[in-house]
């Protein structure tokens, strides 16, 4: 199966939202029943990467969503000086992969858009000092471990920091 070679931001009248399954009932519900309203009061944004199909509505392979967030300098696994008050960052707030497309190396492919897209996004002015990933359960984490490049937060082993400087490289 082929996949559109770019991410678009979600539109629930152009994409089918509501036949993804991940097999994870709260990605499932957050895509189909949040993520555009999200979009538009300001929230967060989410990006969906679709399947290569002709059809009324487009299915989704895979989709991210990212929102601006602050941490303590205190949580951040970092030597660097930073203010005493909270930091921005960009929250990578979920990822997830269709059941049907999940063990194909499709994972990987919308991380690094969504790492990518962060790094843009910062270079386009968007203030943040790195990008802090919440991990949904034990087979996240696992995922998120193969890449070598995250560090877990101190107060929380299921949280995940990357610099952004760390960021660019990728």
């Amino acid at each position: 199966m082929a996949f559109h070679q770019t991410v678009e931001r979600v539109d629930k009248g152009k994409h089918d939202l509501k036949l993804f399954d991940c097999g994870k009932p709260s990605m499932n519900q957050f895509l189909s029943r949040f993520a555009a309203k999200h979009a538009e009061l300001g929230l967060s944004s989410t990006w969906v990467l679709l399947e290569d199909v002709q059809a009324a509505k487009l299915p989704v392979a895979a989709y991210y969503t990212l929102a601006s967030a602050t941490a303590n300098k205190s949580s951040l696994p970092t030597s660097q000086s930073l203010p005493h008050y909270p930091v921005p960052v960009v929250l990578l707030a979920r990822l997830a992969i269709n059941r049907q497309h999940q063990g194909k190396g499709l994972g990987a492919k919308i991380l690094i858009s969504a790492l990518r897209h962060s790094v843009q996004l910062m270079e386009q002015g968007l203030p943040a000092f790195g990008l802090i990933l919440d991990v949904l359960d034990e087979d996240a984490l696992t995922f998120y471990q193969r890449f070598d490049f995250f560090e877990p937060l101190t107060d929380d082993p299921m949280r995940l920091f990357v610099g952004m400087g760390r960021l660019r490289q990728v």
